[in-house]
């Protein structure tokens, strides 16, 4: 894919702003911070005009959960080698793909590239459309995938229609969060063809995935690295560890982002948040975000473990825990939670330790739960109800 062919793919999504030779994408639903460090970054690109425009034009907006904003900067080689490498890990040499996730984040782009380059047709559709039952007419849904987030996968499947037809479609792939031990149950007792990956914006996306298959037989790891990515997992010091270890996730190759706009540029390599493991099969299994752990009392907690635990009892339609600060413990764990089918009791006795359970819960109306249009929870105001 040659420049000018991307520029017109992304400027097409409507969601694109040209500024000196680069160009942006811009999410419509930004904090007010958040517009004001994309000002920022706008004048600097004015400023800068397009005398370092040869690799890395391409802006896309990443915050995690966080609530920040960077920008990473990729161009035509990098989406392209991302690209190229789902297409021959999943040996699809036409990818056809129904596109929930909005333009301006790295898997909605990356659906539209990935169609592009392969001569395959993308189908723009919305979660919402999904969760009122309205499907697009694909012909042979066989030939057709989905990317979707764990949360919008949950929501789906509460609706038996929509089961049915997610069962219908070739391939499901779910990344960008957690999938927690409740939803892999129901989604293998569903049968329906997922395949758990792992990427970021940082990595134009997938650079994890499983084949397809191995998810129902028993796989609960985010599968092997694609062809373009070279993964290792280092201690502190950044040297390599063996399978099995624990560690920080390092992630290589084509499809790296060049860097963040106005930081040093990243050279192929990228040190990310994420702790986890290679085992002796090269599957990937990432335990969580190192910035994600929780220390209370001098106590490690990792809070995917204690959502984990918390959403066994059946008592949450949605759960995130977090670690606040306090004055006398460091952080104290707090759970943000929409109430579930079963009523539930802070009091009930669950299966976690002293310092695994939360010293606070705040109930929120469905309504009111912070999540953004690709589906994930914007823990920055979660943390702000807890001053």
């Amino acid at each position: 894919m040659e420049r000018a062919e991307l520029e017109t793919l992304v400027m097409a999504t409507g969601r694109a702003e040209k500024h000196g030779g680069f160009v942006f994408l811009v999410d419509p639903h930004w904090s007010t911070i958040q517009r004001e460090v994309f000002a920022a970054s706008v004048r600097e690109a004015d400023r800068v005009g397009a005398t370092k425009m040869r690799e890395g034009w391409l802006c896309i907006p990443t915050g995690g959960s966080s609530g920040g904003l960077k920008f990473a900067r990729h161009d035509e080689e990098t989406l392209g080698a991302a690209a190229i490498g789902f297409s021959s890990h999943f040996s699809m040499p036409r990818v056809n793909a129904v596109d929930v996730l909005p333009p301006w984040h790295v898997s909605g782009l990356m659906a539209r590239v990935r169609c592009a380059m392969t001569g395959g047709r993308h189908r723009a559709w919305t979660s919402k459309q999904l969760e009122a039952g309205s499907v697009p007419d694909l012909g042979n849904p066989r030939e057709w995938v989905i990317s979707l987030v764990p949360t919008q996968l949950h929501r789906l499947m509460a609706t038996p229609s929509m089961a049915d037809w997610l069962r219908s479609l070739g391939l499901i792939l779910v990344g960008g969060g957690p999938v927690w031990p409740d939803l892999i149950a129901a989604t293998r007792e569903t049968n329906l063809p997922v395949v758990l990956s792992y990427g970021m914006t940082e990595t134009a996306a997938m650079v994890a995935a499983q084949l397809p298959g191995e998810f129902i037989a028993g796989d609960a790891s985010s599968g092997r690295p694609l062809p373009h990515v070279r993964l290792a997992i280092c201690d502190d010091a950044g040297n390599d560890l063996p399978p099995g270890a624990e560690g920080g996730v390092r992630l290589a190759g084509s499809s790296v982002m060049r860097g963040y706009f106005g930081e040093k540029a990243t050279l192929g390599t990228f040190e990310t948040s994420d702790s986890g493991r290679v085992d002796d099969t090269g599957r990937l299994w990432v335990s969580g975000r190192r910035d994600d752990l929780i220390i209370t009392g001098g106590e490690k907690v990792n809070p995917r473990e204690v959502e984990a635990i918390l959403r066994a009892s059946g008592c949450f339609a949605e759960l995130v825990v977090l670690g606040v600060p306090h004055s006398g413990w460091g952080e104290e764990v707090v759970a943000c939670y929409v109430p579930g089918p079963t009523l539930f009791d802070e009091a009930r006795e669950l299966n976690l330790t002293r310092h695994q359970k939360p010293k606070r819960y705040r109930c929120i109306a469905e309504a009111d739960w912070p999540r953004n249009a690709q589906g994930k929870v914007n823990q920055a105001v979660l943390r702000a109800l807890f001053g």
